[in-house]
């Protein structure tokens, strides 16, 4: 479930970084706002095709989504 938790917090912290709201990524992603929501708090876990499309859609690397963060 760790990988799960790094998605999340990925997705979270790039789409905030772009402005994007849930709605907006979701429509550019070609899913639906809910389940961005879900992904989002861990409840959900996207298929590589998802992941994907969600990396399209904030013009990143599809890896980006599964990066740990570095420790401080």
């Amino acid at each position: 479930m760790e990988l799960r938790r790094i998605v999340a917090q990925n997705l979270r912290r790039l789409r905030q970084d772009r402005g994007l709201s849930q709605e907006e990524l979701a429509d550019r992603a070609g899913l639906n706002r809910n389940y961005v929501g879900m992904v989002e708090r861990e409840e959900n876990a996207p298929t590589v095709d998802t992941l994907e499309a969600l990396a399209k859609a904030l013009k990143v690397e599809a890896a980006r989504l599964l990066e740990r963060e570095p420790a401080n």
